[in-house]
């Protein structure tokens, strides 16, 4: 087996073991479990706690005493142990726990992955710039198969979409003792501080301006991220209550409907060189936060047939281009903006911003505003949840486009 096949099959898993109930789990908590939305948004805020932390330490470890592809392995087999017990737990706030346990194992092997593709393909005189993406793309394609299987296994509504993805963990985890070897480089200074081997000393941007500014609207988005991933399958297997819309085919195959979203987000990524050339940064940040107002206002109107259903469709299409074009053109605007001394570490500051303390807040605000203003009689108003979501991704974009200056630059020929 070829190199570049090797590492598509781990991509293809990485994601995987996560589709399998990323988009599910609000629709095992929600609709089955019964539980509430502000018990919901904490347990999926679990995603965002560990990635501030959790990818640092590991990457110290890899980087100081530990093989990475042995690191990687043993984390998934940590997280597919952990997600069989899931389906045990029947209280809330034990859930929480040990989905934060199993977040602790797995957020940090996103990283890791691209750390061991990036080495692999280096070490074997690759072209990591044109090898790369293609083998990341691959773990998009396992995202989507994963929801697949979950949705028309009906696992959607039950646990079975944990065992589907502790099964994946384990092949994975063994598959990946098998990896060319990934061993420590010692590349952190004996002598850096503990501030400067966590990357903290990136902290030194928010005294800067514009790269304050850029930071916080990447937080204050970063809260819209994961929004309709929480709640979108959820949303859509709601109207089974419904005689009307029981048997509709969005109804009953919610997760496939879903999945749509991720197929965009391929398609899109291929007209970021198109768009960024065309409008630059700061225009193509405010694309993905008006496509963010269409995603929620679409859903606001949706509905599982008709015309309601077309809306449906075109928010899971417009998806790829709000998730995709922020996070490339922020990473972008951080890779053109800052000193290449602490460029690693202001990625990093730029990902815990926005998928780490923004994605935190927006898990535990949503759950809590939904459950206080949007539920009644244990009815969700799922037409006003969007709705309000859209309103907030309105603002966001607005003071984006007032306060946040920067010139149009050719960034991609």
């Amino acid at each position: 087996m070829s190199i570049k096949v090797r590492l598509t099959l781990m991509s293809f898993l990485q994601f995987f073991v996560w589709g399998a109930w990323l988009i599910t789990i609000g629709t095992y908590c929600l609709n089955a479990k019964g539980w509430g939305f502000p018990e919901f948004g904490a347990i999926f805020s679990t995603l965002a706690l560990s990635s501030l932390f959790m990818p640092a330490i590991t990457g110290i470890i890899a980087d100081k005493w530990m093989n990475a592809e042995k690191l990687y392995g043993l984390l998934h087999i940590l997280y597919g142990i952990i997600l069989l017990i899931v389906p045990q737990i029947d209280s809330p706030d034990m859930f929480f726990y040990v989905i934060f346990a199993a977040m602790i194992c797995y957020m940090p092997t996103i990283s890791l992955s691209n750390s061991i593709g990036y080495t692999v393909l280096k070490n074997n005189n690759f072209d990591v710039v044109k090898i790369f993406p293609p083998i990341r793309v691959f773990g998009t394609i396992g995202f989507v198969i994963a929801m697949w299987i979950t949705n028309f296994t009906h696992s959607n509504v039950n646990a079975n979409q944990f065992y589907i993805a502790a099964v994946a963990a384990f092949i994975l985890g063994v598959y990946s003792f098998s990896l060319p070897k990934c061993p420590p480089q010692r590349s952190i200074d004996e002598n850096a501080t503990i501030f400067q081997k966590l990357g903290l000393d990136a902290f030194k941007l928010f005294v800067d301006y514009k790269m304050a500014l850029f930071f916080l609207f990447s937080m204050f988005l970063g809260a819209a991220l994961q929004l309709t991933n929480m709640y979108g399958d959820a949303f859509l297997n709601s109207f089974s209550e419904n005689p009307i819309y029981k048997n509709s085919f969005a109804t009953q195959n919610s997760t496939f409907i879903m999945s749509l979203s991720q197929i965009s987000e391929i398609l899109f990524i291929l007209t970021i060189p198109f768009f960024l050339k065309r409008f630059g940064i700061k225009q193509v940040m405010l694309i993905s936060m008006f496509a963010w107002v269409l995603r929620f206002g679409f859903l606001a109107f949706g509905m599982p047939d008709g015309f309601g259903l077309i809306l449906i469709l075109l928010s899971n299409i417009v998806y790829g281009m709000a998730f995709d074009f922020f996070n490339i053109s922020g990473s972008l605007f951080v890779e053109t903006t800052t000193d290449t001394k602490i460029r690693s570490s202001a990625q990093g500051l730029f990902m815990m911003m926005s998928n780490g303390l923004g994605a935190y807040l927006g898990s535990k605000a949503s759950g809590y505003f939904i459950g206080k203003y949007f539920v009644k009689e244990g009815v969700s108003d799922w037409h006003n949840i969007w709705l309000a979501f859209a309103v907030y991704s309105l603002v966001i974009a607005i003071l984006f486009a007032i306060f946040f200056k920067h010139k149009h630059e050719t960034i991609i020929e």
